[in-house]
């Protein structure tokens, strides 16, 4: 959604930016701190060329109020590749999702420290608008969440409070198309889409959140309520929205993980009860090959 009475100033037009280079890397756990020992980390680094990057965090630390939720995460996302974030519960997973396109903010309590980049703007800069923030980048959640209103008037919403002028009945027809629903859903449109099945409901909520045109669709464990036949749509769904869109995916599901995904990042906790990231790396890699110890005993379940 867009807020039309503010537009953006000049400062902080969220166009692509400079390019940006930025390593991920595993933490360096500091024994000071009585966290993990820092020999049980083994250091990933993952280079993308400079157009390739979407979002550059920089030292990011989540916290609630006194409690860090997610400490020090550097790490970089690319563009048009699924990126799926896994790790043990309460590691901060859906925290750092979240903290992609503001949605903490409306936590009372809520702050970062460190930076975000989004294309090279950094996203909780003073006077760039959150509301913007969220139609650019998307999210869909775990429960699907249709609103109680008809099939076409949940993909109409965000283009009708955007302002949208042109053709609607077309805008509804590409994006429920795009999300692989429109064949389902074409003679019944003025249906409530509560009424669809939970599968089908998660495509609705994708197709709301394609139609506003974003440049990329945050997925916070979208599958955990759906059974296998429609999980494996949704996977199939991703990887045909991911030639327009760059995704970013939690999960607990390590087969989904490594069915759906490009990248993998892998996060854990230490005694302090915030996540941190171990490794990132290209999928096949670190399910096959991780580079720390602690990944590996995480994937074969010795742990988590």
């Amino acid at each position: 959604m867009v807020d039309t009475q503010h537009p953006e100033s000049p400062e902080t037009e969220m166009s692509p930016g400079p390019t940006i280079r930025v390593m991920a890397n595993a933490h360096d756990v500091d024994e000071r701190e009585g966290i993990a020992p820092a020999s049980t980390v083994a250091p990933i680094a993952m280079e993308f060329a400079d157009d390739e990057v979407v979002f550059a965090l920089d030292s990011l630390s989540c916290y609630y109020g006194d409690f860090r939720a997610v400490r020090d995460i550097t790490l970089s996302v690319p563009t048009n590749r699924i990126t799926a974030i896994i790790g043990p519960s309460g590691c901060g997973k859906s925290t750092l999702l979240r903290s992609f396109n503001r949605m903490n903010d409306l936590v009372d309590g809520a702050r970062i420290e460190g930076r975000i980049l989004y294309h090279g703007v950094d996203l909780y800069a003073d006077g760039v608008d959150a509301v913007e923030v969220r139609r650019r980048i998307g999210m869909v959640f775990q429960k699907p969440n249709p609103f109680p209103k008809s099939i076409y008037d949940n993909v109409a919403f965000g283009p009708r409070v955007a302002g949208f002028r042109g053709d609607m009945d077309t805008l509804v027809e590409e994006s429920l198309r795009r999300a692989a629903l429109w064949d389902e859903v074409k003679d019944k449109l003025r249906a409530p889409g509560t009424a669809l099945s939970g599968g089908q409901q998660q495509r609705l909520c994708i197709a709301r959140a394609i139609a506003v045109e974003p440049d990329v669709i945050l997925m916070d464990e979208p599958c955990s309520a759906l059974d296998p036949i429609a999980t494996l749509r949704i996977e199939e769904l991703m990887h045909e929205l991911k030639e327009n869109y760059t995704i970013v995916i939690v999960t607990h599901n390590m087969q989904q993980a490594a069915r759906a995904s490009d990248v993998t990042a892998f996060l854990t906790m230490g005694e302090d009860r915030a996540g941190y990231l171990v490794e990132m790396a290209p999928t096949h890699k670190l399910f096959t090959t991780p580079g720390s110890r602690m990944t590996e005993d995480y994937i074969t379940g010795r742990f988590g």
